[in-house]
């Protein structure tokens, strides 16, 4: 008897497996239609190229950009800082080198894990409850959990690299810090410098977004305008906003590592005297009156604990999540190969641009004026802003193919579909897959901000409690949060993992 033979897909089908969830989506969310929305959105995309040019306008929007810019520069600098210290002291092999144990690099990751695992709008909210409205709040919103992962990457990139040459240096009577810093590194500086740049084009949209919830900046105007259906205004903070981002990535990509670390030592000063020009309240935070968290007893922790509703909050985030991350990996997947070609893929590219440039949030309002608010348009809403991403990360591995082998099959008589699927994207399959795995863990993060169009959801559920002052509850649910998105990043990591091993196994 013939032993049976597992089916699997084969390797480039597995991008396209989280697509099924697209019929359903498309279904609910058809019979949720209401009336007068395809009017405001086609003057929504009409004004896209009709922005409003008011001067008034424009330099109210330059006012805003530059207190944007300021959080996000004060923001990248502390965050890179304080990263950094705590990137070594997290790092077993630093541990090694300096007491040869690794005991305190465990406990100091196991620290850190649950700061990273809250979203920045949570933290911002927070801390908003904790020191009221200051210019300072925002940027620790930013820095505290951009610190925490900044932290992971430099001690992942010291651990990966683990140079004997150091143990060896130390053997032969170098310290610890002679030997860090002459076998160390050297090895990790470059990229560690390259990640630290990426973090301020990330500290740029994390400013706009808490802009959105009224932390100030361009997103508050972005957002006004929105409710307010100035559709032209709105494209007008839009476009500048897409300027500066353009303007930012093309400085950073250009600029060699010394400017980079000029600018990084720069960031802080910098920012601080910006702040100071336009009068910004930069002072340092005073806690507001704790009075409120007073109340907050044995009794109200275990009444918060037993009636707030676990199963459903827990299961409409998992769920929230699993539909934002089926739109955002298989999207691009299917754009282009349902509209192969170099013009079509250059238009895709401008589409997956503008939906970067669009925070979750202002995605969820737009899509309110013509769907019904419901969890399947929640995750709409956040997989679109990611499938941006993940369009830019699946074109430039495919830029990086021969286009040998889609050739070859187009000349034995493959379609042009099929040539792509097999000759184009398989090679990269498996890199685009390890990727989309550390995708969901940031898109289970990002539930918090668009959980209000859903009514559901832990996020969702926090901002209702941080609004009513219910401390007892706030208590439970960032704890929840924090060990659902900490448990979520150790599944990703594992299958990421799994990923790397069969492609070195290949």
């Amino acid at each position: 008897m013939p032993l049976p033979i597992p089916l699997k897909p084969a390797l480039p089908l597995w991008p396209l497996l989280p697509g099924l969830v697209f019929p359903a989506m498309l279904l609910v969310l058809a019979l949720d239609l209401h009336g007068g929305g395809l009017n405001l959105l086609g003057r929504f995309a009409l004004a896209a190229v009709q922005p409003s040019l008011d001067p008034p306008l424009i330099a109210s929007l330059l006012q805003g950009l530059q207190v944007t810019l300021i959080t996000a520069l004060l923001a990248w600098g502390v965050s890179c800082l304080a990263g950094c210290v705590l990137g070594l002291l997290s790092s077993r092999h630093v541990w090694l080198l300096v007491n040869g144990s690794t005991t305190g690099a465990v406990l100091v990751r196991r620290l850190l894990a649950p700061i990273r695992s809250l979203h920045e709008l949570i933290w911002g909210l927070l801390l908003l409850q904790l020191f009221g409205l200051n210019g300072w709040v925002a940027v620790l919103a930013i820095a505290v959990p951009y610190a925490a992962l900044l932290a992971r990457v430099v001690s992942d990139q010291i651990d990966s690299r683990n140079p004997p040459a150091s143990l060896a240096l130390q053997r032969g009577g170098a310290g610890p810090g002679a030997a860090f810093v002459t076998a160390v590194l050297p090895t990790v500086g470059p990229s560690l410098i390259s990640q630290m740049a990426q973090r301020l084009d990330c500290a740029l949209r994390s400013a706009v977004l808490l802009g959105v919830f009224g932390l100030g900046g361009l997103g508050t105007d972005l957002v006004l305008s929105l409710q307010s259906l100035q559709f032209r205004e709105l494209w007008s903070g839009l476009w500048i906003l897409a300027l500066a981002m353009v303007l930012l990535e093309v400085l950073l990509n250009r600029f060699p590592t010394g400017m980079i670390l000029l600018l990084l030592t720069a960031a802080l000063p910098a920012g601080l005297l910006w702040g100071s020009m336009l009068q910004l309240d930069l002072t340092a935070p005073q806690l507001a009156d704790l009075s409120l968290f007073q109340a907050v007893d044995g009794a109200a922790l275990m009444e918060a604990l037993t009636t707030t509703p676990w199963p459903s909050l827990i299961l409409s985030t998992l769920g929230l999540t699993l539909l934002a991350s089926a739109v955002a990996i298989s999207g691009p997947v299917l754009g282009l190969m349902a509209w192969p070609g170099r013009s079509a893929a250059h238009l895709q590219r401008w589409g997956w641009g503008l939906l970067r440039l669009f925070p979750p949030p202002l995605t969820a309002l737009l899509l309110l004026m013509m769907v019904k608010p419901s969890l399947w348009l929640a995750g709409l809403a956040l997989g679109l802003h990611h499938l941006g991403v993940m369009g830019r990360i699946l074109v430039e591995d495919l830029d990086h193919n021969d286009p040998g082998l889609s050739q070859a099959l187009r000349c034995m008589g493959a379609g042009q579909r099929q040539a792509w699927l097999m000759g184009e994207l398989a090679p990269c399959s498996r890199s685009y897959l390890i990727y989309a795995a550390s995708r969901c863990d940031v898109i289970l993060r990002d539930t918090a901000v668009v959980g209000l169009v859903g009514g559901a959801g832990l996020g969702w559920q926090l901002i209702e409690a941080l609004g009513s002052f219910h401390w007892a509850q706030v208590f439970w649910l960032v704890l929840a949060y924090a060990t659902l998105t900490s448990l979520g990043e150790l599944l990703m990591d594992r299958l990421q993992r799994q990923w790397a091993c069969q492609a070195g196994s290949l």
